[in-house]
């Protein structure tokens, strides 16, 4: 009898030891990997859910579907992810101010700053009640957060992942700065800032192009390339939207796609680019050609 006893509390003893890790494992897993279930009837078509890491965020105006695009309203992501953040209207532009980040959004422009980037939006944000929403993708790519969709639940899925994106003051080269922001100055000045900006897309496109020199400058002295290289305008001062169009260009903006020349067309209607470039575009007073 006692033999028998002793057998079966081996072999309980053997089951328990068996048993337990697995019990842990599985708790752990339940902890760490969060699942998100909502309620299929809670779903709205158009309005996705956005969870940031593993909380399901409460916004105060409604996400929008527009396409395959989901915009969500900016400052409870931001807030979500950088608990510090402040935001501050100053009457012409939204301040957002957190460790390692300073955003600032100016509703009349086509650009949204970054830690000192200027980072071009023509059509990069929805309104929403008079609250602005961005792409969560784009906006996610500036906060240093990753994004995935989850299909069955309809939301999207924000985690933090590394830094905001650099400064500008590590970002834009001094030097093609000063010579982008001179040269889109003196032939654009008085331009609406797309033709700023495309005068500044010639100069980039130019150094991308084995026909042209390699350098920002050596393009814009080039000989006989550049009126104001030739009269000394080149040396003026640049307003300051030239020198933003001039950090807007070193940060991707393009409105004229691979365009090489332009030229004003009630100065030089009879160029050689006019004759032998394909017409792209025009912006203001300058017409672009490829």
């Amino acid at each position: 009898m006692k033999q028998r006893t002793l057998a079966l509390v081996l072999v309980l003893c053997g089951l328990l030891a068996t048993s337990v890790p697995v019990i842990a494992a599985d708790e752990e897993l339940s902890a760490t990997q969060p699942e998100f279930v909502f309620d299929p009837s809670t779903i709205v078509p158009g309005q996705p859910r956005v969870v940031v890491n593993d909380q399901v965020l409460n916004t105060d105006v409604p996400t929008r579907m527009i396409g395959n695009v989901t915009y969500v309203p900016y400052f409870p992501v931001i807030k979500a992810l950088y608990p510090d953040a402040v935001s501050t209207w100053t009457g012409e532009r939204t301040i957002i101010e957190a460790t390692g980040l300073n955003m600032e959004i100016i509703p009349a422009q086509k650009y949204v700053i970054i830690n000192g980037r200027y980072l071009y939006q023509p059509n990069g944000f929805t309104t929403v009640d008079d609250r602005i929403l961005f792409p969560v993708r784009t906006l996610c790519s500036w906060l240093g957060a990753e994004v995935s969709w989850d299909e069955i639940n309809y939301c999207v899925v924000i985690t933090a992942g590394g830094d905001p994106i650099t400064s500008g003051a590590d970002y834009y080269d001094s030097t093609d700065l000063y010579w982008l922001s001179h040269i889109i100055n003196a032939e654009s000045g008085n331009q609406p800032l797309e033709g700023k900006i495309a005068v500044g897309n010639v100069v980039l496109n130019r150094v991308a192009s084995s026909t042209f020199p390699n350098t920002v400058k050596e393009v814009i002295y080039q000989k006989n390339q550049f009126t104001p290289v030739r009269n000394g305008s080149i040396n003026l001062e640049p307003n300051a939207e030239s020198v933003i169009a001039a950090k807007l260009c070193l940060d991707g903006a393009n409105t004229v796609g691979n365009a090489l020349f332009f030229l004003n067309p009630r100065t030089a209607s009879s160029s050689w680019a006019s004759r032998n470039r394909p017409y792209i575009t025009t912006i203001g007073a300058h017409a672009f050609y490829g």
